[in-house]
Parts: structure tokens; C-alpha cells; sequence
């Protein structure tokens, strides 16, 4: 296994003796065995300029294609993608074909990846093929490894089959996902109602449509117990019902997706179908009340939202396309241009404990599980910059701030 040279990074890792220090780090055989001012030699230097070095990125919301959709993504250039992007860790969605709602098919993901290269944990569905109706073998996959349970982006409509599943899970402390949005208010909108969306004369969703969802299942929780996982909060009375239930003491945690921190609906008046996501873009009300509900912590944490889709799917007219956009690429620079560069790494980082996954410190003795970065460096997001098989990025063309570097693992590393 060949030793890799970190020469002159800035460690930002608020756990580590090293925090905010100038260091050279040498790795060997997948552990960090010396930091030190100057270390000399390595059968490969990393010697780039202005090098920062966090903990690997994590991200609780990425969607490959293999098995069955292979030509939105398959599993090795979706571990490569990652890699790439800084992100060492990573849940994977269901939503494959055949759905994850098998123990033989959460083993078969992980047989499937290197572990030696990224650690995924992949979510089992939450009823079986996603028919919102029979619970799919959650015991018998949690014991295989999944470490959710998630009908991805399809709301459970049965109140007393969500209230069954959080009393079931709770006898192996079991963790529901729960997508917030009701199809009785929706139907078959496309985008946000608002007054923006109804001059360009789209359908709209409510935002009733998420909060009834939240209240409902917040209720049902208060009632069972458990826990619970809310994914895409995108409104400002969606963060007021969390924040009540935080305060209640119920064991909830929800993230947002980083498109819902930087756009509004008014993107769609090109009707680009990048900006076609789920749940919608929302009102600079919204905006603003989500980015609050992240700096205070009442949002648990951001997700890229990486949802890989082919051209056939995606290159359509609006009403037509597909929902769903990369971000594993443009994660890290888009959190950097939000935020200030710590608070886009605890982002980044901090929320692997909610599902089980220790985080290493960057310290002597300690596993290598490192993302590589330069906070200061300006761009515009390009197509050259995708390492994805599909291309449907809401951030192309976007003017952002910091780049991904590159990322060690054990003992490998990608490079950008």
C-alpha cells in the first residue's frame, strides 16, 4: 500500500489537537501515522495550492441507477463521482430495480461496492415496491445493514400503516423516513403555487400539501413513539412544525436540499427542466426561513439531493421531464457560497452520527477518511465539471465559490 503526503494543509476539524493548524500528514496503510510541521518523503505528494483537509463529506440523500437503471448511473462511476466530489460516505436510496425491500438486496449493494474505497449504507423501502400498502421485511434488513427505511419521494398515505411501522420499528430501534407531501392536495402540479408560477401559468402545489404531511406524522410519532426522519423540508411553517416537535422532546430530525437554500421559483420562467424538482422550488419567504432553520440547527442537516436522470427522461418539455438534479459535484461549493467554509463543513460532516456512522478525527493513529479542498477558489459550474453519467445539474452555470480537491479513503485517493 503505497503512503500518501499531505504537504502544508490546513486542518479544519474542530475534534482534532489540529484544529486550524498548517500541517504536512503523512497516511500509511490507511491510517494517519505522523502530523508534523515537515515531513519529507511519501510514494506520493499531495502539493496543491492553498490545501484545505476536513473529515470525508457525508451525504444522507443519493440516488444511484444500478441495478435496472444503469444508464442514469451505475455503481462504479457513482462511487467515482463521490469520490471525486469529497464525499467518502453516503446513504443510497431505494429506488432502483428492483427496489431495495429485500435483505438479499441491501447484501447485494454491498457486495457490489469496494469498502475499502467509500462506505455506503444503503436504505431499505419502507413497504414493499413502494405500494404504500404492506410493509416490506424491515427487521430482516436492518439486520443486513440497511439503516432506514424510506419509499423514497412517495408520501405513506395510510396514517394507521405509518402508525403500525413506527410501532413495529421500535422493537430494534428501527428509523422511518417520511416524505412530506400529501398527493390528496397536490395531484399532479409541477412546481410551487405562487404568484410567480400561476403568471407563467404552471400548476402549482401548495404549500399545504408538505405541512399537512409533517403534522400528520408528527402527531402519529407523538403517539408511538420512535424515530423519525423527515427528508426535503422546502417551507417556512414546515420548519415551525419541527421546531414544535424538537421542543415536545420527540425524537425527529430532517434535512433540506441545497436547491431549496438557493433558488426560488422565479428560475422557471425559462422553463428549464434542471429546476424541475421534488418537493418544488419555493418563495425567497421560504428561502430565507429554511437557511434561518439551518444556521439556529432545527434543520438536522443539507443534502445534495443526487438524483442522477438520463436525457430521455430529463430533455423533455417542463411538464414532461422528470423531476430530480445531480449535487454531489457542486455540494461542497454551493454550502461554501451560503455559508462561511466551517459551517459548510459541519454540514458536511456532522450529521453521520444520526445514522450510526463513526466519524474518525484527524489525528495521529486515526483511519484516513479525508476530503481535500480549496475554500477560496471562484468558478462558474460547467459541464466539465460533472463526473456523473447523466448531466441534469440545477447548479450549471451557477458562479460559486471553493473546490473540491480531491479525497482519501484507507489508503486511496481521488483526485480532481
Amino acid at each position: 500500500m503505497p503512503s500518501i503526503l499531505l504537504k502544508s494543509a490546513k486542518i479544519i476539524d474542530q475534534e482534532s489537537p489540529f484544529h486550524h493548524q498548517t500541517k504536512d500528514i503523512l497516511i500509511e496503510k490507511g491510517s494517519i501515522t505522523r502530523i508534523e510541521d515537515t515531513i519529507s518523503t511519501a510514494d506520493q505528494v499531495i502539493n496543491r495550492t492553498n490545501l484545505h483537509v476536513s473529515n470525508g463529506f457525508f451525504d444522507s440523500s443519493v440516488c444511484f441507477g444500478e441495478p435496472g437503471f444503469e444508464e442514469r448511473e451505475t455503481l462504479s462511476n457513482g462511487v467515482t463521482t463521490a469520490r471525486r466530489s469529497g464525499f467518502t460516505s453516503f446513504l443510497l436510496n431505494p429506488n432502483l430495480n428492483p427496489i431495495t425491500d429485500t435483505s438479499s438486496a441491501v447484501k447485494f449493494l454491498q457486495q457490489q461496492v469496494e469498502t475499502q474505497l467509500i462506505n455506503i449504507k444503503p436504505l431499505g423501502a419502507l413497504t414493499k415496491g413502494f405500494d404504500g400498502k404492506n410493509l416490506a421485511e424491515l427487521y430482516d434488513m436492518q439486520m443486513a445493514g440497511a439503516v432506514g427505511f424510506y419509499d423514497f419521494k412517495k408520501p405513506i398515505a395510510d396514517a394507521n400503516l405509518f402508525k403500525i411501522a413506527l410501532q413495529y420499528v421500535k422493537s430494534f430501534d428501527g428509523l422511518l423516513f417520511s416524505f412530506p407531501q400529501d398527493k390528496s392536495i397536490i395531484g399532479h402540479a409541477q412546481v410551487n403555487e405562487d404568484e410567480f408560477t400561476t403568471y407563467i401559468g404552471l400548476k402549482g402545489m401548495p404549500n399545504l400539501g408538505e405541512e399537512l404531511q409533517i403534522a400528520r406524522d408528527l402527531y402519529i410519532l407523538e403517539y408511538t413513539g420512535g424515530r423519525l426522519h423527515i427528508p426535503n423540508l422546502s417551507t417556512k411553517n414546515a420548519v415551525a412544525l419541527i421546531k414544535e416537535a424538537k421542543a415536545k422532546g420527540l425524537k425527529v430530525t430532517c434535512s433540506v436540499a441545497l436547491p431549496h437554500l438557493f433558488f426560488t421559483s422565479e428560475k422557471l420562467e425559462s422553463f428549464d427542466s434542471k429546476y424541475k424538482i421534488l418537493p418544488p422550488l419555493r418563495t425567497q419567504v421560504d428561502v430565507e426561513a429554511l437557511k434561518e432553520a439551518v444556521k439556529a440547527g432545527i434543520i438536522d442537516m443539507v443534502t445534495c439531493d443526487h438524483e442522477p436522470m438520463d436525457e430521455e427522461h430529463k430533455q423533455l418539455e417542463f411538464e414532461n421531464a422528470s423531476f430530480g438534479s445531480l449535487g454531489l459535484e457542486s455540494a461542497f461549493s454551493v454550502l461554501n457560497t451560503l455559508f462561511d467554509t466551517e459551517k459548510a463543513l459541519e454540514l458536511l460532516t456532522k450529521s453521520k452520527t444520526h445514522f450510526g456512522i463513526t466519524a474518525s478525527k484527524i489525528d495521529i493513529n486515526q483511519r484516513a477518511d479525508l476530503s481535500l479542498f480549496n475554500p477560496n477558489s471562484e468558478y462558474i459550474f460547467q459541464q466539465e465539471h460533472i463526473f456523473s453519467k447523466s448531466k441534469n445539474a440545477i447548479f450549471l452555470s451557477e458562479h460559486l465559490k471553493g473546490k473540491v480537491l480531491g479525497s482519501i479513503y484507507n489508503d486511496s485517493f481521488y483526485e480532481n
